[in-house]
C-alpha cells in the first residue's frame, strides 16, 4: 500500500498542503535528534558571529542577505542562531544547544543520517505518487524553535525564496522530530492560497553589491482569520507548496519544536531561477532524490 493515499494527493492539489503520519518512527526521530546535538556540540561558532535570523523584512536584508556566511551555505552545514544567543562580545549568554534558530543547508548531503531519510523509501513514494518525474534536492534545514525563544515565522511563500519558471516545481517536505502543538510553534496555512501567484522574491544583488540579497516587490496583507493551525505528531510530515501561504508563531512554551525540512524540486521542463540566493555549486549540485 502507498504511504500517500489518492485522497492525500487530492488534499494536497486542492489545499496545498496535507499532512501523513508516521514518515518516520519516534526512533528515528530521535536519532536525527541525537546526532544534530552532536554536531551543536562539536560547533565551531563562526566568527562574524554571529548572524540572526528572522523573518521581517528589514531583519532579513540586514541579517541573512548581509551575511556572506547564508549566500554560502547551499553546498555547506552552517549556523544560524536565535537573537540574543550572545552578548555583544559575541559569548553566549544562554546554552550552546539552546541558542540556534536553524542549520542549514546541506544535511542532506553531507551527514549520512539526514541523507537516508531525505532519500527513504517513503520519500521516493511521495514523490511519485505526486507524479514528479526528475525531482532534485534543492535545499535542508533543522529548525530548533527553541523553549521560550523561537521566533515567529511571519506569513510567507516558499517560492519567494525558491523561485522556478514556471511556479509550482518547489516542494518543502517538513518532518516533525518532536509534536507541534499550538502552543510550541506550530505551522498554520491558508488553505487553497497557492493558486495566486507570489508578490515578493529574494534575489541575488548585482556582483560587487551590497547588501548579497534584496526584495522585489512585497508581501500581501494576508487575513488573519483564513490561517488554520496545522499540528503534526512526532514522525508526521507536511507537505508545502512551495506558493502556499504559512506561517508560524513563536514559541511560548517550555518544549522545543525540532523539525528536518527540506525542498525538493521537480527539475524536468523547469528553470531554476539564476537570481535565488540559493545556487547549485560544482562541489554539491542539486542531487537527484530518486536512487533508483
Amino acid at each position: 500500500m502507498d504511504f500517500m493515499s489518492d485522497r492525500d494527493v487530492l488534499k494536497y492539489m486542492k489545499e496545498g498542503y496535507v499532512v501523513l503520519d508516521g514518515l518516520l518512527t519516534s526512533h528515528e526521530c530521535d536519532e536525527l535528534r541525537q546526532r544534530m546535538s552532536e554536531i551543536v556540540e562539536d560547533m565551531d561558532v563562526p566568527e562574524h558571529c554571529r548572524t540572526t535570523f528572522s523573518t521581517d523584512h528589514d531583519e532579513q536584508l540586514k541579517t541573512q542577505g548581509n551575511a556572506d556566511y547564508f549566500i554560502t551555505s547551499g553546498d555547506k552545514i552552517r549556523f544560524f542562531f536565535e537573537k540574543g544567543a550572545f552578548d555583544d562580545k559575541g559569548e553566549f549568554i544562554i546554552p550552546k544547544q539552546r541558542s540556534l534558530n536553524k542549520v542549514g543547508h546541506a544535511l542532506h548531503a553531507y551527514e549520512p543520517l539526514y541523507k537516508k531519510v531525505t532519500h527513504s523509501a517513503k520519500v521516493q513514494g511521495i514523490a511519485k505518487k505526486l507524479g514528479l518525474v526528475n525531482p532534485v534536492i534543492l535545499q535542508s534545514m533543522y529548525i530548533f524553535k527553541q523553549p521560550g525563544i523561537g521566533g515567529e515565522v511571519t506569513p510567507h511563500q516558499d517560492a519567494t525564496f525558491l523561485y522556478t519558471e514556471p511556479l509550482g516545481r518547489v516542494m518543502g517536505m517538513w518532518i516533525a522530530l518532536e509534536d507541534t502543538t499550538l502552543t510550541n510553534g506550530c505551522l498554520w496555512f491558508i488553505p487553497g492560497s497557492q493558486n495566486s501567484g507570489i508578490s515578493r522574491r529574494m534575489v541575488r544583488t548585482p556582483e560587487g553589491t551590497f547588501p548579497l540579497t534584496d526584495f522585489t516587490g512585497k508581501e500581501m496583507e494576508y487575513d488573519d482569520e483564513k490561517f488554520i493551525p496545522v499540528p503534526i505528531k512526532k514522525g508526521g510530515v507536511v507537505l508545502i507548496h512551495g506558493e502556499v501561504v504559512h506561517r508560524s508563531a513563536e514559541n511560548k512554551s517550555e518544549d522545543s519544536r525540532h523539525v528536518y525540512t527540506f525542498h525538493v524540486m521537480e527539475s524536468q521542463d523547469t528553470q531554476w531561477s539564476p537570481d535565488n540566493w540559493l545556487q547549485p555549486t560544482e562541489e554539491l549540485p542539486f542531487p537527484p532524490l530518486y536512487t533508483k
